[in-house]
């Protein structure tokens, strides 16, 4: 009988030679559990997703009484669905200007293609501007706006009239001219390694795209529900973009993606064709139940109001000869280590030590910290010291090698 590692490796599609192969058999909390009993720290919630932690009581709620009602019924748009008119109406209250008008979907990818088409079609032009180290997924739209040529060039040729500019440099702003549909940006670009707008860089990325028609879009799908300390990272530096792109945290932990703009705008999606954008399981009521629950809970439970002091708390804690900087005033912290050899061998050891940690795609010499919003003081730290143990571990090994 072969064991669940040797069938995953034999019959699941492989994303790299080496995936960590850290069995689940149950997830609590920030808690994610083996089948021998094992115990990990989750410090990853599956890249920015379980901002509320894994199995949450009321999400689990949610997700069970909407599949006692109905799932799937019809594709995206056709059939009025409470959960999905009442998780659109939620977020348009909490988001600013006229971000009223919710495009549901099953993935930030998605989410991002869809934007891509809007612009296009809204503003009948071609060209889309992005930034280089930006991350907006992997289908082939959305690596077309992929700020690496790495991750790309495998793939190519990907979409055409794309264009890449260097992210905090306020001249690579002239490029934005009326030939301009849009320009995406991340307004913390997370694979980068949390690299946080200069000032007024944001602000000036808002005027050039007003002052030639071109439309903003802020990807925040991973700093979206709490992640940075405010709900949207776009509140943190009161820019107000014409597009927004979501996922991971807005499903709640189920497949859930979405972009969202003004009713203007999302009307070229409506005519000319009709069906010009179109969806079979985007917005499944089951995933906007648990969406709509664990923003519920976010809310009520204030958790972007006590990132900050968390955010401090693993600042504080997390000193090392090895560390050489903590980049992310938030929960989404790139851990930098005075070599890339530090951070493989600290990620591929950390379940030995209980925990999880993850890569950046974009820099090699630094670790995430992305834990649940939900994460104790106390786990905190405890968190902290597991790290240490291992960074001393890895300067041992790292040294003998």
């Amino acid at each position: 009988m072969l064991s669940n590692r040797q069938l995953f490796l034999l019959h699941l599609g492989q994303t790299s030679l080496s995936p960590l192969l850290v069995e689940v058999v149950r997830a609590e909390g920030i808690y994610l559990y083996g089948p021998s009993g094992e115990k990990y720290i989750d410090l990853i919630s599956g890249v920015s997703v379980s901002n509320c932690g894994h199995r949450h009581p009321k999400v689990v709620e949610a997700v069970r009484d909407q599949a006692g009602s109905y799932m799937h019924l019809m594709v995206y748009g056709e059939m009025i669905q409470s959960p999905q008119v009442k998780y659109a109406l939620k977020l348009a209250g909490l988001l600013p200007g006229n971000l009223n008008v919710c495009y549901f979907v099953n993935s930030g990818s998605e989410a991002v293609e869809g934007a891509m088409k809007l612009a296009r079609k809204s503003t009948g032009r071609s060209r889309i501007i992005y930034f280089r180290n930006a991350y907006h997924g992997s289908t082939l739209g959305a690596l077309s706006i992929l700020g690496s040529e790495k991750y790309k060039g495998a793939f190519k040729p990907l979409i055409p009239d794309t264009f890449c500019i260097d992210y905090n440099d306020f001249s690579a702003l002239d490029a934005i001219d009326s030939n301009t549909a849009c320009v995406f940006a991340e307004p913390v670009q997370a694979e980068a390694g949390v690299i946080y707008p200069a000032e007024g860089f944001l602000q000036e990325l808002r005027k050039k795209c007003s002052e030639h028609g071109a439309l903003l879009v802020f990807d925040e799908v991973q700093t979206g529900f709490g992640r940075t300390g405010s709900l949207f990272a776009l509140e943190k530096f009161n820019v107000i973009p014409d597009i927004l792109v979501l996922a991971k945290a807005l499903g709640g932990g189920m497949p859930l993606g979405a972009f969202i703009a003004s009713h203007e705008i999302m009307s070229a999606l409506t005519v000319n064709p009709a069906l010009g954008h179109i969806t079979t399981f985007g917005g499944h009521p089951v995933c906007c139940a648990a969406g709509l629950a664990s923003l519920e809970v976010i809310l009520e439970n204030n958790l972007p109001g006590q990132v900050p002091g968390k955010s401090a708390l693993f600042r504080k804690e997390l000193v090392h000869p090895a560390i050489t900087a903590i980049r992310g005033d938030g929960l989404l912290l790139a851990v930098e280590t005075a070599s890339p050899a530090y951070v493989h061998y600290a990620i591929s050891n950390a379940p030995a030590h209980g925990l999880i940690l993850d890569y950046f795609l974009f820099c090699e010499n630094a670790f995430r910290i992305a834990p649940p919003l939900i994460i104790s003081d106390e786990e905190i730290i405890q968190a902290c010291e597991r790290i240490k143990h291992l960074l001393d571990e890895a300067v041992i090994n790292c040294k003998e090698k």
